[in-house]
Order: structure tokens, then C-alpha cells, then sequence
């Protein structure tokens, strides 16, 4: 299952288990309430009984000089449980019939196992319920995300048919007319709508991430190699030294990067800057820019947020799902007017 399918299954069966669970929990304890109550109740029968009879080998009998108390009731001390009762012609003592406390907390033990066993074959019932009715109430999110999954495949894989007649034609537009501002805006364009298809994938169509030991420097290179051609009125600095490996996901960290350096390339300022660092020691890949800032950074990794007309809004909520699958820690730092700075922490 993947992991909106997990939670929502754990969710339906924390709530059924434990909704269900807390009323069985108070029905058993009313209902043991109620048994020893009725344990009293037949000690005290056998008692009376008994006082009539006084043939009774369980109970045990003796005379004791008349208390304050009542007779034909039931009381109980640390050391026995007895019951009084009046003697005919003898007005100086009582008839007293008694157990000993540990022969009834034995009577009280056996109904207390009882119930517990009683109990717990009923949470295990519950459990059964729990999961059925949580794979029951999933099913139809199930099936909702298998559509879901298919129409994005199906859109993805038609999408790269027209791309691919654009770019095509646009490379020959470009050999007929040469360089234009206006091609390039197209082509910046086209390699955005590739960005946004990229994370659409990963967004519906993520796969388990395979760790491989990735040369960060190489990768970053590569990455603002691709990027700086649609933004060449902006400067790319890079400190990172040659021998700096990483083990991670070598796609998820591109999709990573990616997105955020074309972010600190489409908000930046004209004749701006990227820069981008690795602090060796704290293990922490810095990417900087000189751009017009964020207002609201505490939300820009919430889904479809966004400042500004362009893009959908789930480029850096990727990245930070990107992040928290990757176990790198992501924060930012941003200042409108003065620029971005974010940094990703690899632990």
C-alpha cells in the first residue's frame, strides 16, 4: 500500500479499535461491578442459610457479644467476611458466620480472571472488526487513487508527444531565424512544463527510493548546467569540493535541486545571483539567491501555496516530501527584497 493508503487504514482502525475498545472497557466494568455485587449477594444467602441450617463446611461459626450493628448484612474487614445474627432467648450475644478474607478474595480473583479472559477475547474480536472495517472504508480511496494514477499516466505519457513536435520545431525555428527573445522565453517555457511533469510524476506516481553514493559536486554542476542556459543574466557560484559524496536517492535529490534552484533562478532579480555551498562538517548543502524574497515563508512548503502568478504551487511541497523521505532536513531563510537562502541538512 503507499503511504496515504497506511495512514488512512491506520486511522480507520486507531478510531474503530479505539472507539469500540473504550465502551467494551466500561461495559466490562459496570458488568464486573454487578458480578460482585452478586457474589455478595449469594455469600450473604449462604449465610442466612446457614444461620437457619448451621450445616454450612464452608463457613465458620461463633458467638460474639452483641456490637452496634445490624443483623442479616454482610460486612467485610481485612481479616474475614462475615455476617451477624440474632439468638433466640440471648440477648448478650450474636450468632456470627464468617470466611476467612483470603477464601473470598479467591472467590474475587477467580471472577476477576474471568472477566479478563472474557475481555480480552472480545478485544481480539474487535480487532478483527477494526481491520475489516478499515480495509472496507479504504477500498473506495483505493479505488479512487488507481483511477487517479492511471489518468496521470495516461496524460504524462501523451504530454511528451506535443512536447517533443514543440521542441522539435522550435530548434528549426530557431536555425531559420536564429537567436530570439522570444524563443528563449519558449524554451524556458518548455523546460518549466518539463520541471512541473517531473514532479507530477513523482507526486502520484512515487516509487520506494533506492540509496545510491552520489558525487554532490558532479550532480550540482549538471544540474546548473541545465538550468543556467534559461537564465543567463544571472551569475551561478559554486563551492563544493570534488570529493563530497552522498549517499541518497540520485532521482530524488535532482528533483530536489532542481526545483530549487530553478526557483532561486525564476524569482530572482536581473543581473542576480546563485550560490550555492557545502559546509563539510555540518553536512549542510546551502543554496542562496539574490532574488525578491518570500513573505510568508513559514508556508511555502504547504501544497498550492504560492506569492506569485506563475507555477501551481507544489514544486517546494515536493521537495519537502522529497526531503522527509530522504531524511534530509530542509529550512529556509528569507528576507522580501534581499533574497532566499535555503539549506539542506543530510544528518
Amino acid at each position: 500500500m503507499r503511504r496515504v493508503e497506511i495512514e488512512s487504514f491506520l486511522k480507520s482502525f486507531l478510531l474503530f479499535f479505539l472507539s469500540m475498545t473504550l465502551l467494551i472497557l466500561a461495559l466490562f466494568y459496570i458488568n464486573y461491578q454487578k458480578e460482585l455485587q452478586n457474589l455478595d449477594r449469594e455469600l450473604i444467602a449462604q449465610m442466612n442459610l446457614c444461620s437457619y441450617t448451621l450445616n454450612c463446611s464452608e463457613y465458620k461459626i461463633d458467638f460474639i457479644p452483641k456490637v452496634d450493628k445490624f443483623t442479616f448484612r454482610l460486612y467485610k474487614n481485612s481479616k474475614e467476611i462475615y455476617s451477624l445474627y440474632p439468638i433466640k432467648k440471648s440477648d448478650d450475644f450474636f450468632l456470627k458466620i464468617y470466611i476467612p478474607y483470603n477464601i473470598y478474595n479467591i472467590k474475587v480473583s477467580i471472577l476477576y480472571k474471568k472477566t479478563i479472559k472474557e475481555l480480552l477475547v472480545t478485544l481480539l474480536i474487535v480487532i478483527i472488526l477494526s481491520i475489516l472495517f478499515s480495509f472496507y472504508s479504504l477500498y473506495p480511496l483505493r479505488q479512487a487513487l488507481l483511477l487517479t494514477r492511471e489518468f496521470i499516466k495516461d496524460i504524462l505519457h501523451d504530454v511528451n508527444t506535443p512536447m517533443a513536435t514543440i521542441r522539435l520545431n522550435l530548434s528549426l525555428l530557431k536555425n531559420e531565424i536564429g537567436e530570439n527573445r522570444k524563443i528563449g522565453r519558449i524554451e524556458r517555457a518548455i523546460d518549466n512544463l518539463l520541471l512541473l511533469q517531473e514532479n507530477l510524476k513523482h507526486y502520484l506516481l512515487s516509487h520506494k527510493l533506492e540509496i545510491e553514493n552520489i558525487n554532490l559536486k558532479k550532480l550540482v554542476v549538471d544540474r546548473v548546467e541545465m538550468i543556467e542556459k534559461n537564465y543567463p543574466n544571472l551569475i551561478y557560484n559554486i563551492d563544493i569540493e570534488s570529493n563530497i559524496y552522498i549517499k541518497t536517492n540520485k532521482k530524488g535529490l535532482t528533483r530536489i535541486i532542481d526545483n530549487i534552484i530553478s526557483n532561486s533562478s525564476k524569482y530572482n532579480i536581473a543581473n542576480g545571483k546563485v550560490d550555492i555551498s557545502y559546509q563539510k562538517e555540518k553536512k549542510i548543502l546551502t543554496i542562496s539567491d539574490s532574488g525578491i524574497g518570500i513573505k510568508y515563508p513559514s508556508k511555502v512548503f504547504n501544497r498550492f501555496y504560492k506569492e506569485h502568478d506563475r507555477g501551481v504551487g507544489i514544486g517546494l511541497h515536493i521537495v519537502k516530501k522529497l526531503c522527509d523521505e530522504l531524511n534530509i532536513n530542509i529550512s529556509l531563510d528569507s528576507k522580501v527584497g534581499v533574497g532566499t537562502t535555503i539549506f539542506l541538512n543530510f544528518h
